[in-house]
């Protein structure tokens, strides 16, 4: 498994209650794909999202997102955490 930050880019503001809401759709379908959703930020006025998230590829990340909510990531990046 690996870590992987994903980002998403709306158009126009989004609520944490409503990020929320698919965040715990991602956690419903993540063993599916053998992935952990971890932690999410959430900057409501720019729109934007970031998901911490620990996978076997960036594929089954997006995935997770694609199949319990439909809103996949603009930008997926491997990430290293720091102490």
């Amino acid at each position: 498994m690996a870590l992987f930050m994903d980002v998403h880019h709306l158009d126009g503001s989004v609520s944490m209650a409503d990020v929320a809401q698919a965040h715990a759709a991602d956690l419903e379908k993540q063993s599916d794909h053998g992935v952990h959703y971890l932690r999410y930020w959430v900057d409501e006025p720019a729109g934007k999202i970031f998901c911490l998230v620990d996978a076997p590829d960036a594929e089954a990340a997006n995935t997770v997102h694609r199949e319990a909510h439909g809103l996949v990531a603009d930008e997926i990046h491997p990430v290293t955490e720091g102490v």
